[in-house]
């Protein structure tokens, strides 16, 4: 099966900044607070809890390391930050795509999307669940509790919208789902045989879609 969706792959910038969108208008502090919110959500997609500075947090929006501590008390309130809005874009991005498709086929283009080539390509704007989730032990427990938090939306996603809504054990193939999801992006985006990355996501979505359709 095609891992590429007819219409562009959900998990991007623009359709990630739904997330943020329908907002008052903002003062300038709160834009630029948002602008290193932001920046720092990709740095730590891109490169890790660990490899996600102030200063270079700071540089990436045109500001001085200074300028930092008039929006947060440590580096810590600022990842906490971060987690919370990479994971809320994530739940954005599923939502829109169930909301998009039939509802009996929510859950499927919610799998084919998450394991297209362009979300295996794209980890700095993709999921916050495959690209941390093995840091994650190590984060400050305030870190760890905002992206727990969000990772119980994404299964709740899944659930809300499974064609066997109102059967029992709903719940549990959601946690199986999601972890499939994630486990799959992750060996994906891990291996350097771009053929064995593809047969990864099209081995996991088939076993959700057996008949391809």
């Amino acid at each position: 099966m095609a891992l590429v969706l007819g219409v562009r792959a959900i998990y991007d910038g623009h359709h990630m900044s739904a997330a943020t969108a329908g907002r008052t208008a903002p003062s300038r502090r709160e834009v630029t607070h948002e602008r290193i919110i932001e920046a720092a959500a990709r740095a730590t997609r891109r490169s890790g809890y660990d490899g996600t500075g102030v200063a270079d947090i700071m540089k990436d929006v045109g500001l001085t390391h200074g300028g930092f501590y008039a929006h947060f008390a440590s580096r810590e309130a600022m990842l906490v930050e971060a987690a919370d809005r990479a994971g809320a874009e994530s739940v954005a991005a599923l939502t829109r795509i169930a909301e998009a498709a039939p509802p009996q086929e929510a859950v499927r283009s919610m799998i084919r999307a998450y394991l297209s080539k362009e979300h295996v390509d794209g980890a700095e704007t993709g999921c916050p669940l495959a690209a941390l989730g093995s840091e994650m032990p190590r984060q400050a427990p305030k870190v760890r509790r905002a992206a727990t938090r969000r990772i119980k939306e994404v299964i709740d996603v899944v659930a809300r919208h499974s064609p066997d809504q109102g059967e029992p054990g709903v719940y549990e193939r959601a946690l199986v789902t999601v972890a499939t999801m994630v486990g799959a992006l992750v060996l994906a985006r891990a291996v350097d045989d771009p053929k064995l990355s593809k047969a990864l996501c099209a081995a996991s979505v088939k076993h959700f879609d057996p008949t391809g359709a």
